[in-house]
């Protein structure tokens, strides 16, 4: 071939490059990158008849276009199952889907991965494998009253004779005693294992005032959590604050400058805007749900304030750059062992999961309000591994360690009250969750004045 020819062919295959490059961009978005989709598998959280899961998947690649296909595929026998096996067709939301599998058989294991296909192939997350169990559907837990009654009032007494307004709260001493952050009371109140409730701080008065506890003035506090120095901790949310009470008896300002805002910094140079829910991780750091900022927002010891995820944009975002994620009224945290942080995030209906690398992912739920999670609340890990949920519409509920979703008692949008097991038993927006060193549950009925108490079913 001579060299003219040479050069022709070369130029016509540039052209045809350049072509078939412009062609892909103007068909509506596909894959500039000319990569196969990369992809992270959500966690598997299992219905407890058996026969449903949900799942879903996150794409770590920046470009999402060009994508004909997304979902997850299973198979109880092919352990790196393939879209030729049973698979969801699901909707993208930005960087990531949810997934409801239908049809599986109880006490069966089943390997699940998450896919993503576009003009140049499939790519695959990794396979999580999970075992469905026995029908659990008709388990429930026993719900009592331990104090409180129908009145929103401010009283100190036994049982009934005791009056709250609007509980939020909640955390427990080494002793047993459960704390509760009454928040239209403004005031933090201690009700004994015997349901005998006393005011520790605050006196019914909107105010901020730091001191002594009889002094000391709270504006509608939320979550409470305490230390193992028996220091307890609480998101004072109309002060936009978190606050310190000794065991000694005096209140302090750990951070937040008072007024509403957002700035990162040490005590009253950090700005908060209405903190709600709080969790200690593994060094004695606070993790702060920062509502009304949709982040979450760690505090030290000495009162240093950070941002670990969240861009305060109201959306539903997962990112495997944590600051870039984004959340919609984050309400409640927990920590698992691992050091994962999980948030309920109130109007994405859903759980996220913050991992200790930085990548958020959504663990089950929305952004699409379903019956799966409905409104969470609050969210507590217990001793075991258990993970418990309150969902305001009127549910407290369990993932278990073997990552079951249970109903563990009330009725999904029929608020009351009524003690009794499992969906007999009404609340009325549940909100704060603590557990016991026997495995109790008690939960703050914020709407029902009351605080509960729910012993687990065997499982």
């Amino acid at each position: 071939m001579n060299k003219t020819l040479t050069k022709a062919v070369s130029f016509s295959a540039f052209l045809l490059a350049i072509i078939l490059t412009f062609s892909g961009c103007n068909k509506g978005g596909s894959d500039v990158t000319g990569t196969i989709p990369v992809l992270v598998t959500t966690d598997v959280a299992i219905g407890a008849a058996g026969t449903t899961a949900y799942s879903g998947g996150f794409i770590t690649a920046t470009l999402t276009n060009g994508l004909s296909a997304i979902g997850v595929c299973w198979s109880a026998t092919n352990q790196t199952p393939t879209i030729t096996d049973s698979k969801t067709s699901d909707t993208l939301s930005t960087l990531g889907f949810s997934s409801k599998i239908t049809g599986l058989t109880p006490k069966t294991t089943y390997y699940l991965r998450s896919y993503a296909t576009n003009a140049l192939g499939t790519g695959y997350g990794g396979v999580i494998q999970f075992t469905t169990p026995a029908d659990l559907s008709a388990i429930g837990g026993t719900v009592s009253t331990l104090a409180g009654n129908s009145a929103s009032a401010f009283n100190d007494g036994t049982g009934s004779g005791a009056s709250f307004n609007s509980p939020q709260g909640l955390t427990m001493d080494a002793s047993g005693n459960i704390y509760v952050a009454d928040s239209f009371n403004s005031a933090i109140r201690k009700v004994t294992p015997a349901g005998v409730v006393t005011t520790l701080t605050g006196n019914g008065t909107i105010g901020y005032t730091d001191g002594l506890l009889a002094d000391a003035r709270f504006y509608a506090p939320q979550s409470l959590i305490v230390d193992a120095s028996g220091n307890i901790y609480v998101a004072d949310l109309g002060n936009n604050m978190i606050r310190k009470i000794t065991p000694a008896g005096v209140v302090s300002t750990l951070a937040g400058s008072g007024e509403a805002g957002y700035a990162d910094g040490t005590g009253a140079n950090a700005t908060f805007n209405t903190p709600r829910g709080l969790a200690f991780d593994s060094q004695g750091n606070i993790i702060v749900a920062d509502r009304g900022n949709n982040l979450i927002r760690k505090v030290t010891t000495a009162g240093v304030v950070t941002t670990i995820a969240g861009n305060r944009t109201a959306g539903y975002l997962d990112n495997s750059t944590a600051l870039s994620a984004q959340f919609n009224q984050p309400n409640g945290i927990a920590i698992d062992a691992q050091g994962n942080i999980y948030v309920a995030d109130l109007l994405n209906y859903a759980i996220r999961k913050i991992s200790t690398a930085g990548l958020v992912t959504t663990y089950i739920g929305g952004p699409k309000k379903t019956t799966i999670i409905g409104n969470p609340g609050a969210i507590l890990f217990d001793a075991k591994g258990n993970l418990f949920i309150t969902d305001q519409n009127g549910r407290v509920l369990e993932i278990n360690t073997n990552k079951v979703l249970i109903s563990l008692a009330g009725n999904l949008a029929t608020p009351g009250f009524a003690d009794g097991q499992g969906v007999s038993a009404l609340f009325n927006a549940p909100q704060g969750i603590v557990a016991d060193v026997s495995g109790n549950i008690w939960i703050a009925d914020s709407n029902n004045n009351r605080i509960r108490k729910v012993v687990l079913p065997a499982e």
